[in-house]
């Protein structure tokens, strides 16, 4: 799974309706063109494809009063909506994800109820666990990685990396536990979108062609 449909999913989601611009601006504005693959070639790819597939509805919108093409705006489906919950629980419980795809997910939890995410993510503490076991039938950490040859250095470094993962996502589940954030049912939600007009102080400035339409 690509991190790039559930950022853009989720930005729509959160509009409501709203064109690749102000999409593009969104994801900027949360960094994830930089710890994603969420480049605005990239982002306008996603919107068209995904109203081909009819995750999306889109829109044709009037000229602006200054001229040019007619913009179109994006509002999710209910297969939209069905799609990307789907990808956000996915996300958080899959081990195998790579770090983009979970961060994204992370964003967006707190769409799904507290209970829920706590289940998922334990669930993906148990897949850690059970892919650590299956990893030291064939590598004793406490020998070191000297044990194997160089090649223990890869082992190594998936057992650091898995072992970092687990920590952090105890962490974050006892922080929800203990009452972190809001999730969904519990009151005003936290929306990270920027309304129209907002200046972003995080966006490129780079043009792309896909930006006026």
């Amino acid at each position: 799974m690509s991190a790039i449909r559930l950022l853009v999913l989720g930005a729509v989601r959160q509009h409501g309706r709203a064109h690749g611009y102000q999409v593009r601006n969104d994801l900027e504005y949360w960094g994830a063109n930089e710890w994603s693959n969420a480049k605005p070639g990239s982002i306008y790819h996603a919107l068209k494809q995904m109203a081909r597939q009819g995750l999306l509805h889109a829109h044709e919108i009037a000229p602006s009063t200054v001229g040019g093409p007619p913009r179109t705006e994006y509002e999710i489906t209910a297969s939209g909506d069905r799609e990307y919950f789907t990808l956000l629980r996915e996300a958080l419980v899959e081990r195998d994800r790579h770090i983009d795809t979970l961060s994204a997910a992370i964003g967006f939890m707190v769409e799904l109820e507290r209970a829920e995410v706590v289940r998922l993510l334990r669930e993906r503490l148990d897949r850690l666990a059970r892919w650590r076991t299956s990893v030291t039938e064939y590598y004793t950490p406490e020998e070191g990685p000297e044990s194997i040859g160089h090649i223990g250095e890869i082992m190594n470094m998936w057992m650091h990396a898995s072992d970092g993962e687990a920590e952090w996502t105890r962490g974050l589940i006892a922080r929800i536990e203990a009452g972190a954030y809001t999730f969904a049912g519990e009151g005003e939600p936290f929306v990270g979108v920027l309304v129209e007009g907002e200046e972003n102080p995080y966006a490129t400035g780079e043009r792309h062609p896909g930006d006026d339409r």
